[in-house]
């Protein structure tokens, strides 16, 4: 039994302010990550406005209820024993994209490479290195999300966000803290509802050319035919992950159903039946044999949430 049985004045709150549709109890999250793992959560909510994340927040609050937030599911990995509380999952419900000359606004759950390719089709360019990133576009600002030499930083110039005091509140670039895989929200919690980006006007076959290329190499070189939550690891100074611990011998070494690619060594795959713990335990072994042999401290890259 969750929690989410004990709690039937919160849950008729929720039930207020969601449509069923978007409300599900002891819903595994293994259905809602790249990875393909995870246990359940309480209450799984897919919020369809900013208005309606408030509602919510206000409602869990009042409550005493927990709140997380997940975008896409990927860069994340939600332990077995899932998560206690509310979980916020922004996907298509608040996706909408447009855009004004160079400026792009989209919904935070509009997927990335889906951005990418919309700002492609309008002849805008500074956006494709994102095509391949599996992430959603407000979990992209939150964890600074980039790939082959492009950060989300370099074109982001505002977001707004639902704040724990109900405040909606405009972020301007100079406001979003970014660093590597770093943005403000992983220290004031607020929770990214909108994103506006601005871009620059470009060659509409050169701009797709690009993003044919990323996505050929991506797809050479990454282990995207398999279930895992993007790249492990971080990117230690002077170094790179998956050449460290392909060096260490540890490509395609497994524990249970959770292995390190044997495409890329800076990935580890669900390859049957992972669990949370097995990934964990892998991130570990693979952590004391890089340093045992090069003195190098990789650090996780993934979002580990949720209870064991």
């Amino acid at each position: 039994m969750t929690k989410a049985d004990t709690q039937p004045v919160f849950l008729n709150e929720l039930k207020s302010i969601i449509p069923p549709s978007r409300l599900l109890l002891g819903e595994p999250l293994a259905r809602h990550t790249t990875f393909r793992i995870g246990g359940p959560a309480d209450y799984l909510v897919f919020p369809a406005s900013a208005n309606e994340v408030n509602d919510v927040l206000n409602a869990a609050r009042m409550h005493d209820i927990p709140v997380t937030v997940l975008g896409n599911g990927s860069n994340v990995l939600v332990l077995d024993g899932g998560i206690r509380g509310l979980v916020l999952k922004f996907g298509r419900e608040i996706s909408c994209i447009k855009h004004f000359n160079c400026t792009v606004t989209a919904g935070a759950g509009a997927l990335l490479a889906d951005v990418s390719k919309y700002a492609a089709r309008q002849g805008l360019t500074g956006l494709e290195f994102a095509v391949g990133i599996p992430g959603s576009i407000g979990g992209a600002v939150f964890m600074n999300a980039g790939a082959y030499e492009g950060e989300i930083s370099q074109v982001v110039t505002a977001a707004t966000a639902v704040c724990a005091d109900g405040r909606v509140q405009r972020f301007s670039k100079n406001e979003l803290k970014f660093g590597y895989r770093r943005s403000v929200f992983q220290e004031n919690g607020c929770i990214i509802c909108e994103v506006e980006l601005t871009l620059n006007n470009g060659e509409n076959s050169l701009i797709l050319s690009r993003m044919g290329d990323l996505t050929l190499m991506r797809e050479t070189k990454q282990p995207l035919e398999m279930p895992c939550a993007g790249s492990t690891f971080k990117r230690p100074p002077g170094h790179f992950a998956g050449t460290l611990i392909e060096k260490a011998g540890l490509k395609g070494f497994a524990i249970g159903g959770a292995q390190v690619s044997t495409k890329h060594a800076g990935f580890i795959v669900n390859a049957g039946g992972a669990t949370a713990g097995e990934v964990l335990a892998l991130i570990n072994h693979v952590q004391d044999k890089v340093y045992e042999k090069f003195g190098v401290t990789l650090q996780p890259e993934i979002r580990v949430i949720g209870e064991k």
